[in-house]
């Protein structure tokens, strides 16, 4: 089984760390490949952002010439584009906002995400309620943090622990990382906070194994079904990355030849 782990933002070095937690989650028969985009924000933290990223994303799945794959994860916490993904391609496709939340809501009544940038929140609400566990969120608070400021780890755990006693005090009996650059903090801070802390990069791993081994992948009967043919405009392979491709970082980038076609 392969599982692609699309990053939300051009910083490869997130994507970097990104693939190390999914790898760290995924079990024995899995590979993962981690996509970054070629174009878009270098790191998503605004409502701009978040629609930029999302065309950035599908843009890069589908020039996508890597081995095939049975899954994508998409690691953008409360980012825009799962919709979309869901129609483009034709394996099971999990967001780590959803996978986060669905497994918080099995360890707790209600759950709170602990964010980066407040002005992060609002639109991680709106997801939450979009996939249907808003209900079940007492809080999702930010650490003040900027995405590109999680490499500071001592820095990122102790914002990450005065935020996450807000979340607790609103009624959260669950802490979710609310974001994919947070990766393997769980480790270091829920024995700290007595809680049950989940990971969505993890979470989602393993929903995507879940779903393939059942055999089961995104509906077609009525809002995921294959868009209906017509001219799109996609932004011109000679603007993007070498031979017109995304990058990835499982190794080398496929040649200006290569005509693998996208899955």
């Amino acid at each position: 089984m392969r599982i692609v782990v699309t990053n939300c933002n051009t910083t490869r070095e997130m994507t970097e760390e990104i693939v190390r937690g999914a790898r760290a989650a995924a079990g024995p028969g899995t590979a993962v490949t981690g996509l970054t985009p070629d174009w878009g924000p270098e790191s998503a933290e605004s409502w701009l952002d978040s629609y930029l990223s999302a065309a950035a994303v599908m843009d890069a799945l589908r020039t996508y010439a890597g081995p095939p794959y049975d899954a994508v994860v998409m690691a953008g916490f409360g980012e825009h584009g799962r919709e979309g993904v869901r129609e483009l391609v034709d394996v099971p496709v999990v967001d780590i906002t959803e996978a986060a939340a669905h497994l918080a809501c099995l360890l707790g009544r209600r759950y709170g995400v602990v964010t980066t940038l407040e002005r992060s929140c609002g639109q991680i609400e709106d997801s939450l309620e979009l996939a249907g566990v808003g209900r079940n969120c007492a809080a999702v608070v930010g650490t003040g943090l900027g995405v590109l400021d999680l490499g500071d780890a001592e820095r990122t755990e102790a914002a990450f622990l005065a935020a996450a006693e807000r979340a607790r005090r609103a009624g959260a009996e669950v802490l979710v990382l609310g974001c994919a650059g947070m990766t393997g903090l769980q480790r270091a801070v829920g024995d700290k906070l007595g809680l049950p802390v989940v990971d969505g990069v993890g979470a989602a791993v393993k929903l995507a194994e879940g779903l393939v081994g059942l055999g089961l992948s995104t509906s077609r009967a009525g809002s995921f079904a294959k868009p209906e043919p017509k001219g799109r405009a996609w932004r011109p392979a000679r603007a993007a990355g070498p031979g017109g491709w995304a990058a990835r970082t499982d190794g080398p980038g496929p040649s200006p030849g290569d005509a693998s076609p996208p899955r």
